[in-house]
């Protein structure tokens, strides 16, 4: 129920209890340089979850206050993020599925938890080629969708955050050819029609190999201010030991932008869903 960690590095956010009226009390998070800060200055550290799809959850009959409860007091988060699959959207339609990012977002304000909304497809935008018939999606299916995100919830600080693409990849050429800057070109466009809205939250921008390595943007940044970066460090990214890889491959962006890991997580091989690259004993 709850998935992957979200992880950001810093210092403790704002402690709100949970129940109280945080509706007014989520202060703003900005991007402050490579780190997340309050419009006061105050550092931010945020720890949390990846929910499953809302839709999904909502079938299964478990879409309620108590699963951002049990996240905020038995887990101590202070953000979960919400996936939101192309097909889930289509199937569901705009206006129900608006509903339900409705209902989540007040629970997480009631239990003091910030948001990431996340446009949950993997595959290749340029040429319209996905993973799974779930990511399938199209270049302007994909504006609407942040365009009516903006518009709605724009004003809100409980949504953090746009994860604006989850997963880029051109998956070993199958999915046809995209550099980073045609990507790059892409997501520039989306956060200028977010902004063109006036929604504040943070735009979260990945990089190719499954939104793991962060090397082509840090070498090509995306031309938008207040923007920060998202990595998927999966065990079987790379072999062990991990910790001087991460940094070549990700790590050295947090000393420029905010670097947060928005998918982490590790299942052993004879798991239910066990599959490349999350297998692992640690």
């Amino acid at each position: 129920m709850l998935a992957a960690a979200a992880l950001c590095c810093a210092a403790l956010a704002p402690d709100l209890a949970a129940g109280q009226d945080s509706a007014a009390s989520l202060p703003l998070i900005r991007v402050d340089g490579n780190r997340l800060a309050t419009s006061e200055g105050e550092i931010v550290m945020l720890r949390g979850f990846s929910f499953s799809d809302p839709d999904k959850l909502e079938r299964d009959g478990q879409w309620n206050r108590s699963l951002f409860e049990e996240a905020r007091t038995r887990w101590n988060a202070n953000i979960v993020r919400l996936p939101v699959h192309p097909a889930a959207w289509r199937e569901r339609g705009e206006s129900a599925y608006l509903a339900l990012l409705d209902d989540g977002l007040r629970w997480a304000e009631q239990n003091s938890l910030y948001v990431i909304i996340d446009w949950h497809t993997i595959g290749n935008l340029r040429t319209e080629l996905f993973q799974a018939p779930m990511y399938n999606t199209t270049k302007t299916e994909t504006l609407r969708f942040w365009k009516s995100i903006a518009a709605r919830y724009g004003d809100r600080p409980v949504v953090a955050f746009y994860e604006l693409f989850n997963e880029p990849t051109r998956f070993n050429g199958t999915l046809g050819r995209i550099s980073w800057e045609d990507f790059k070109g892409y997501m520039e466009e989306i956060i200028y029609v977010i902004r063109a809205h006036g929604a504040q939250g943070i735009p979260l921008a990945a990089g190719f190999n499954w939104a793991y390595d962060l090397k082509e943007p840090a070498a090509n940044p995306i031309d938008a201010p207040g923007v920060a970066y998202v990595t998927h460090p999966y065990p079987q990214k790379r072999p062990q030991p991990w910790e001087e890889q991460w940094q070549t491959d990700w790590g050295f962006m947090a000393a420029r932008y905010p670097v947060m890991a928005t998918e982490f997580g590790f299942m052993s091989a004879d798991g239910p869903g066990a599959h490349v690259p999350v297998i692992a004993d640690e």
